[in-house]
């Protein structure tokens, strides 16, 4: 795994590129959210989100989501529905997931027996350049092993994604607070996951 230093308020496009190119490639990113540190691939890859299933080991009945620039990118992937608009477009970005009805765009590996996705947009300049690079939603999940919680403490994240991820981009001790998770599949939006992200 390469380990890049990366500023987390203006990253280096050259360590950016090299995590694209992870992506482009099929394998698997450790990046700084502005919640937790993330494990990341291409949402559109299989194998790619095979592997995280993998290394989490997760069971694909439970939800894995995943990062969008902003909220033109989300209605591509789910339906948005008028009031969950004007809550979304008032909190993003920020450190929020919201559970969305799926589209057909969503690829049927995140979905086993569900049409449903979470879906977030992050406030942290690492995560938008690296969408704006990828041009491509990323799948983002905490980075740490199967039931554990997340971590912050870099040196840890390199010894648990040594032989997992293929680049770490390490922009210093991370957050351990997730993201508030909020369903907006009923009628009223229902707050899932009090995380980081306050209402």
């Amino acid at each position: 795994m390469r380990r890049l230093q990366i500023h987390p308020d203006n990253p280096q496009m050259r360590h950016i590129r090299a995590a694209t190119g992870v992506l482009e490639d099929g394998g698997l990113i450790v990046y700084p959210t502005d919640s937790v540190y993330g494990l990341g691939c291409d949402l559109l890859n299989k194998n790619a989100v095979e592997k995280i299933y993998q290394c989490k080991g997760r069971d694909k009945r439970k939800l894995l989501s995943f990062i969008c620039p902003d909220l033109k990118g989300i209605s591509e992937y789910a339906y948005v529905p008028d009031s969950a608009y004007k809550i979304m477009r008032r909190l993003l970005p920020g450190p929020y997931t919201f559970i969305l009805t799926a589209t057909k765009q969503v690829p049927r590996i995140l979905l086993e027996k569900r049409k449903t996705v979470g879906i977030r947009v992050p406030s942290s300049a690492i995560c938008q350049a690296l969408l704006a690079e990828f041009g491509r939603p990323v799948v983002s999940t905490s980075a740490c092993l199967a039931e554990q919680p997340p971590m912050g403490d870099p040196e840890e994240i390199a010894d648990a994604f040594e032989h997992i991820a293929d680049i770490f981009l390490d922009a210093g001790p991370g957050g351990l607070e997730p993201s508030t998770v909020i369903d907006f599949t009923g009628g009223e939006p229902e707050i899932v996951r009090q995380g980081k992200g306050r209402l």
